[in-house]
């Protein structure tokens, strides 16, 4: 049951706003900071993408656009559904923050490392994954605006001008200075993962740190925390199931449900937290609490289900052989993306 090093540094910063929030004259040096940082994030997504790869996996369109249907309708038609246990479980800000967790797009790197231990279509997932991501720089905040309203801080001109500063002109133009960046990227690529995991601790931080001088931690206690832990798990549980029968209903073979149900079921904590801070404001630190627990809860599950998966009988091989999984073999701790 691996425990991802990276959400313990995310715990870590949190209990450092709680001690030492950003106050005062330096509350609005931290916020430019942060917002500096997001901009860097999505650029760096942008340069990164690579548009031929992304078009050259557009031949397996079937099971993309399953996966897209996966992350942006039924997520957030769970997670709608779930308003009806608001307040008798969820407290209204848990609520806000687990709606957004459901329009969040997928991940990359920790759906790629699940569905190569399953032994599933690594490529369709490297593509599910790409595809995810850039469909959520768009739909995210637009279905954010729809669905959350002023839940999420109001969406009105100005701050869709704010998404468009700081999240989709960082990206585009990462898009158009790939020719030239796309190389030192990919030489310096280790360097620029303390970057990005950086700068999502700084977003963090201040996020948590604004809730705190807002106070608004005293809205939320443990027996609120412990049902929206419960709601996670059963959220997870429908989409695990949902997205490997609902594959095979589909007709997918076993490499493809395997790519699916990684992809579809899991939720990016590296694109969720900079968006929350720019859709949120102060409200952002209850709001990407539940994304930071189904996080860990995605790993945590999903890790144990891709061994299971490897240990199922190869449909290529003869009836009754079992693939043999190496018992030193470890299921790799995927990082937030």
């Amino acid at each position: 049951m691996p425990v991802d090093p990276y959400v313990l540094a995310l715990l870590g910063v949190v209990g450092l706003a709680a001690l030492l929030p950003a106050r005062g004259a330096a509350a609005p040096v931290a916020d430019g900071a942060s917002t500096g940082a997001v901009a860097l994030l999505f650029f760096l997504y942008g340069a990164r993408l690579s548009t031929r790869e992304a078009l050259d996996g557009m031949r397996h369109w079937r099971l993309h656009l399953t996966v897209l249907a996966c992350t942006f309708v039924l997520f957030p038609v769970l997670g709608l559904a779930a308003r009806a246990l608001v307040p008798s479980l969820l407290a209204p800000p848990l609520y806000s923050g687990l709606l957004f967790l459901c329009l969040v797009p997928s991940t990359i790197q920790s759906s790629i490392a699940f569905t190569s231990i399953a032994r599933g279509n690594v490529p369709a997932a490297i593509c599910a994954g790409s595809f995810s991501s850039l469909a959520g720089i768009f739909l995210t905040p637009l279905l954010a605006a729809v669905l959350l309203g002023n839940d999420g801080g109001g969406f009105s001109l100005g701050s869709l001008l704010k998404i468009v500063l700081q999240l989709l002109l960082p990206f585009l133009l990462g898009q158009l200075l790939r020719r030239w960046v796309g190389g030192f990227l990919t030489r310096h690529k280790k360097v620029l993962g303390y970057v990005d995991r950086g700068s999502i601790l700084l977003v963090v931080y201040v996020a948590f740190s604004a809730g705190m001088a807002a106070g608004i931690w005293h809205q939320v206690g443990v027996a609120r925390l412990g049902a929206l832990v419960i709601v996670e798990a059963v959220l997870l549980t429908l989409m695990l199931l949902t997205t490997w029968y609902g594959a095979e209903r589909l007709g997918f073979d076993r490499g493809d449900r395997i790519a699916i149900q990684f992809a579809g079921s899991k939720k990016s904590l590296a694109a969720g937290l900079p968006m929350a801070s720019v859709l949120f404001g102060a409200q952002a630190s209850l709001a990407v609490l539940p994304l930071m627990l189904f996080h860990q809860m995605q790993l945590m599950v999903c890790a144990v289900l891709a061994r299971r998966r490897a240990k199922d009988p190869d449909p290529e091989l003869p009836a009754g052989h079992v693939a043999e999984v190496s018992p030193s073999a470890q299921p790799p701790v995927a990082r937030a993306r």
